[in-house]
């Protein structure tokens, strides 16, 4: 079945509930502040997702703050909140999405056995009641209102279909069977849903959703299985992040659907050729890179070196890609610009990669690009790229990074001399260290002096080949339980050391502010 033909049927489409900004920052290292939420849930409402589940209100005020900054600014999609079966959760979540112009309420309870007598510890009649009060109450604020059973590859199929059953008649629109911990396979996914689909009277009166775990590697596969049993909601996060192993990845299940629409006869609103964008800003706003072979957006996914690959390529691209690299937001050309290329040209690049940013941002992004281009031959999209993801969103921190001299080698000592402006005052200082990258981290240290912060990370990669490539440095730190990872990137890996660190420190003093008594 063509795509045309999978689009023209109505009841083939597939509705894309993004969790990255819930689910997704609950991964360890993950989290992430406003802003850089904000450039997320923006993100994928350009790309199209239909019901973004911004946050968890009653988690924190962080948490409130987010979901309601986010449910001002949406154009497109569904605002959604997360709140346990209680009122002062479900209270938590409607206050937040009170300015959404599209919201919804997603609660929840524990129904299998296991979660129920060693989480909850409630009988399934306490539950099968908190069900009804929780749906009913969310009800009160909005008509759209999501109830997912935690654990529900794992619950017995009659309490399900009772608890599904209570839901839908107490004004649940949307119903989510979660494979909580990854342990399904697809046979017996698809056979739970489908057992819904006949058992439950009134299930015709809402919409089934799957949310599936990657413990074992079946997240993609399990989410595809339950919208062929007649789901039609996935749960997913970009890059596939969150708790454990993480969740279904949400480029690969719009993928394998848009690739294999001949067994997959399943359409959806995102545009695909955002993915690689997307994946990649993520990546760098999290500090969590992706594995070079990942599916889809991997470095290597449209990447042969094989002879034999190379020559079916050179013959016909389909004899080893099922997929063009423009479909997921790749181009053909690498190389396009360099030291002589002008603002004009710079523009065309941004605008062909998927990027806007503002008068102010694009005149630091252009000086960057220009002392980038002195340092290396080849620009390459990656570059540009990089340069993005280090300028965006960082015009209001309290620290910025002005210069750094080094000197390094075997007679030492090693020495950082470094300037940065502290709330516009700039503050320089000259600091011995243990190697040069343990100069630059002190010499951070003394001009904001952070004592109780550890660093726990410290990870350099090369952002194209060749010894003139970009470094990216990732670097996380750690204070009073609160974590948080910065990112730099420059031709020069000792400068992108000091972007990185300083990147962390700022968004440290934001959870610092954040957690201070009113």
């Amino acid at each position: 079945m063509s795509q045309a033909q999978v689009k023209q049927d109505p009841t083939n489409q597939v509705i894309i509930f993004d969790t990255t900004l819930r689910d997704g920052e609950q991964s360890p290292g993950c989290s992430m502040n406003l802003d850089e939420k904000l450039r997320i849930a923006h993100l994928l409402d350009e790309m199209g997702v239909d019901v973004i589940e911004a946050g968890f209100p009653i988690a924190s005020q962080g948490d409130w703050e987010a979901v309601n900054e986010i449910a001002k600014v949406l154009k497109h999609a569904t605002v959604c909140g997360l709140s346990r079966a209680t009122k002062k959760d479900i209270e938590a979540s409607a206050s937040a999405l009170e300015p959404a112009e599209k919201k919804r309420i997603h609660t929840f309870i524990s129904t299998s056995p296991l979660h129920m007598k060693y989480k909850l510890q409630m009988t399934p009649e306490a539950v099968l009641e908190s069900v009804a009060e929780g749906v009913t109450f969310a009800r009160g604020f909005t008509d759209d209102v999501e109830w997912s059973a935690e654990d529900g590859s794992r619950t017995e199929a009659d309490f399900l279909c009772q608890c599904v059953e209570t839901a839908i008649k107490c004004g649940a629109t949307t119903i989510n069977i979660p494979d909580t911990v990854g342990y399904a396979v697809p046979e017996e996914y698809a056979a739970q849903i489908k057992m819904l689909m006949d058992r439950v009277p009134n299930i015709d009166k809402a919409r089934l959703s799957v949310h599936c775990h990657n413990d074992l590697g079946l997240a993609v596969a399990n989410s595809l299985a339950g919208v062929q049993a007649g789901a039609r909601q996935i749960e997913c996060t970009i890059n596939g992040i969150g708790e454990r192993a993480g969740n279904t990845a949400l480029e690969e299940i719009v993928m394998a659907m848009r690739t294999r629409s001949d067994v997959a006869p399943f359409h959806n609103n995102i545009q695909t050729e955002m993915l690689t964008r997307a994946s990649k800003t993520l990546s760098t706003t999290v500090g969590f890179n992706v594995q070079p072979n990942k599916a889809i957006v991997g470095a290597n996914a449209f990447a042969h070196e094989s002879g034999i690959h190379q020559d079916g390529m050179l013959k016909n691209a389909q004899t080893y890609e099922i997929m063009t690299p423009e479909s997921v937001g790749l181009t053909k050309s690498e190389l396009v610009l360099g030291k002589h290329s002008g603002r004009h040209a710079l523009k065309d690049k941004l605008k062909e990669l998927g990027y806007e940013i503002g008068d102010n941002a694009f005149q630091d992004l252009f000086k960057r690009f220009k002392d980038l281009a002195d340092k290396k031959k080849e620009i390459f999209d990656d570059d540009i790229i990089a340069l993005i993801d280090d300028e965006v969103g960082r015009g209001h921190e309290r620290i910025q990074f002005k210069s750094l001299q080094i000197v390094a080698g075997t007679n030492g000592p090693q020495t950082a001399d470094m300037c940065a402006f502290v709330d516009g005052e700039e503050k320089c200082v000259k600091v011995e260290g243990n190697g040069p990258v343990d100069a630059i981290f002190k010499a951070i240290r003394a001009i904001e002096p952070h004592p109780d912060a550890h660093l726990q990370l410290y990870q350099v990669s090369a952002i194209t080949g060749g010894t003139d490539a970009q470094a990216e440095v990732t670097v996380r730190l750690e204070e009073d339980g609160k974590t948080v990872t910065g990112q730099g990137a420059d031709a020069d890996t000792l400068v992108s050391s000091a972007r990185a660190y300083i990147h962390a420190l700022n968004k440290l003093m934001t959870k610092r502010l954040k957690s201070k008594p009113e």
